[in-house]
């Protein structure tokens, strides 16, 4: 029995040798804290890991200063004393969360299980696992996931979680707080609900979102949903991507809805602009373009620029040679030249020229061109307008041919008057030189003398040369008023015109007993016009306020001022007949006169000079007898120094 039984032992004790050996090295192991205790708090045995984890050395151990009563924080304390009620019932506590103090004064989170290994459990063993970095671990994850949420429900759009039977897993408060609706309110009936999308939205809505889902693939959507705030609908751009299992079958989409109002607002405003811009270009008749001068290419045409060169926008943005064969072959070359001009040399450049209809008709158009330039300071684009200038050109043509005609006009009105008043003017040039002649006869009788007084040669003399250059003067007037040109724009004294007209018409004005008073301001500021027409004018005005006094005389008066507005105003009043009531809105008409033998042309043209000159004519009755005509012109501008 004896010699059987040894072996037995010997292999008990080698077992329980094995085990106290990983017992050790469990103890002495950096893997788990381990103490021995009893229930009064006494710490008596501790393996370095556990003395570690609280931050207590073994002498603290040994002096007895370590208790896990006093470890303890005290809102941990009630737990404890549960736990030792299982002690002392079962001998063991199952493992559970709590906290120490360190020797510090900070806490460590640990997981700690316990047993007795006494008969009355008053003493035992504690594992304890320090928790720390999986405490922090979750608490980063919390942050994280709290970050996260506050990301997702602070975001500017809403976002959501749907489930494959269109359900809502997840809806940010913006949507709540939006539509006003529950997550367990919102699925696909609940779309078509009067709170959400709107009705003529919905069903292509739910379409794309079913296609979406067949194919598996993300969703992307526009439509209106309605604000439970008010009632109204706003735009939003809704993005749906899948989330796919394993085996590719989607278990959840995840979504986000942004509000686009503000941009479909924008968008909407954008297509009216371009609608206004396309409608004023039309009416205008002028195109926008843009053009690379690097790869000389057009970039950009607007559509009336198709319809000015007669272009079909279906085939696309033209080249430069499809725009040179549209062009005069006569303008081809400028044309190239210009546009290189434009784009190397001033910022903003313009020119004319002409282009050829598909009918064989010319157009004319009137091109702007404006460099761009980069950062760099460099050309970029050049970008430009094209002007349909044909009725303007025409209308030029028109005027162009008018204004001959009534230079013509002017003339023959200016030579009829000298014609009628050719009596007048024979009167005024026979006087001048009958006093030459006088005098000249006065000079051979003093030559004859012997002794000829000197004085009194040169005084006849003087007079001969003052005679002569007043017969000289008239002859100028006659002529300067008779002859056919172009108007020439010059600086003109108005003052001078006046004085001339009035020698002129000093006879006529004798002839039928009227007083001529000029009263002209001194030191009146010149304007710019035709010197013959200014005297023409003030000749007709001067000639008819005569003619109106011809039955009884009077006194005619001409004014010259600078009104308060800073225009030189002439007048010229008369004490003749006046102006009939009938007749006030008739006088400057073409063709219409009161006069027997006139011709109805006189004020109608002065008028018109007047007009080209940029003045007025016009005509009130005195309050008594007469009339006076007002003639207004802008004073001259000084050139800037």
């Amino acid at each position: 029995m004896k010699l059987s039984a040894q072996p037995d032992d010997s292999e008990r004790r080698a077992d329980l040798h094995s085990l106290n050996s990983m017992i050790v090295r469990l103890v002495e192991g950096d893997i788990i804290g381990v103490f021995m205790w009893d229930l009064e708090g006494r710490i008596y045995e501790a393996n370095e890991t556990f003395l570690r984890m609280v931050g207590y050395s073994r002498e603290d151990l040994a002096a007895g200063r370590l208790n896990w009563r006093n470890l303890t924080p005290p809102e941990w304390r009630e737990v404890d004393e549960r736990h030792l009620q299982e002690v002392r019932k079962t001998g063991r506590v199952p493992s559970f969360e709590k906290e120490y103090f360190r020797n510090d004064g900070s806490r460590v989170p640990i997981l700690l299980g316990a047993v007795s290994f006494d008969e009355d459990q008053s003493q035992g063993v504690s594992f304890v696992l320090d928790l720390t970095e999986r405490k922090q671990a979750e608490e980063a994850s919390r942050r994280s996931e709290k970050e996260l949420r506050d990301l997702v429900e602070n975001m500017p759009a809403m976002a959501g979680v749907l489930l494959p039977d269109g359900s809502h897993r997840y809806l940010t408060k913006q949507w709540r707080e939006y539509s006003g609706l529950a997550v367990a309110e919102i699925d696909f009936k609940g779309w078509r609900r009067p709170v959400a999308v709107h009705p003529e939205d919905i069903d292509l809505h739910v379409e794309k979102f079913r296609a979406a889902a067949a194919a598996g693939q993300p969703f992307e959507n526009e439509v209106r949903l309605r604000r439970a705030a008010d009632g109204k609908y706003r735009w939003f751009l809704v993005r749906i991507a899948p989330l796919c299992d394993e085996r590719g079958t989607i278990v959840k989409w995840h979504g986000v809805l942004t509000d686009i109002e503000d941009r479909k607002r924008a968008e909407e405003a954008l297509k009216r602009s371009e609608a206004y811009l396309a409608e004023a270009q039309e009416l205008t008749k002028t195109g926008s373009w843009a053009w690379d001068p690097h790869s000389d290419r057009m970039v950009y045409c607007s559509d009336e620029i198709y319809r000015i060169f007669g272009l079909d926008p279906a085939e696309g943005i033209p080249n430069i040679e499809t725009f040179i064969q549209r062009i005069h072959p006569d303008d081809r070359v400028m044309v190239r030249a210009q546009g290189l001009q434009g784009s190397r040399e001033e910022p903003e450049h313009a020119f004319e020229y002409r282009i050829l209809s598909a009918d064989g008709g010319v157009k004319h158009v009137r091109s702007l061109r404006r460099r761009v330039l980069n950062d760099s300071g460099e050309v970029g684009e050049v970008v430009g307008t094209t002007m349909d200038i044909t009725e303007r050109k025409l209308a030029e043509q028109e005027r162009e041919k008018l204004r001959k005609l009534e230079a013509e006009l002017a003339h023959l009105n200016r030579v009829s008057t000298m014609g009628e008043m050719a009596a007048s003017l024979a009167h005024e040039v026979k006087q001048p030189i009958a006093a030459a002649v006088m005098n000249a006869e006065v000079c051979l009788e003093l030559l004859r003398r012997d002794q000829a007084d000197i004085s009194e040669l040169t005084d006849a003399t003087s007079a001969i040369l003052r005679s002569a250059k007043r017969a000289a003067d008239i002859i100028d007037s006659v002529r300067s008023l008779s002859r056919r040109g172009t108007p020439k724009r010059e600086v003109v004294a108005v003052n001078d015109v006046i004085r001339e007209i009035d020698a002129l018409l000093q006879n006529q004005a004798r002839q039928y007993s009227v007083g001529v008073h000029l009263q002209l301001k001194e030191n009146i500021p010149c304007v710019v016009g035709d010197r013959v027409q200014l005297q023409q004018v003030v000749m007709n005005l001067m000639l008819n306020a005569i003619e109106a006094m011809n039955d009884a005389g009077g006194e005619l008066v001409v004014k010259s001022e600078l009104t308060d507005a800073g225009y030189v105003l002439i007048s010229v009043s008369d004490t003749g007949v006046g102006l009939p009531k009938e007749n006030e809105g008739h006088i400057f008409e073409a063709f219409f006169t009161t006069k027997s033998q006139g011709s109805g042309m006189g004020l109608a043209i002065s008028r018109s000079i007047m007009e080209s000159h940029g003045g007025r004519l016009w005509a009130t009755g005195n309050p008594g007898r007469g009339a006076t005509f007002y003639v207004q012109l802008p004073r001259q501008v000084a050139e800037p120094a």
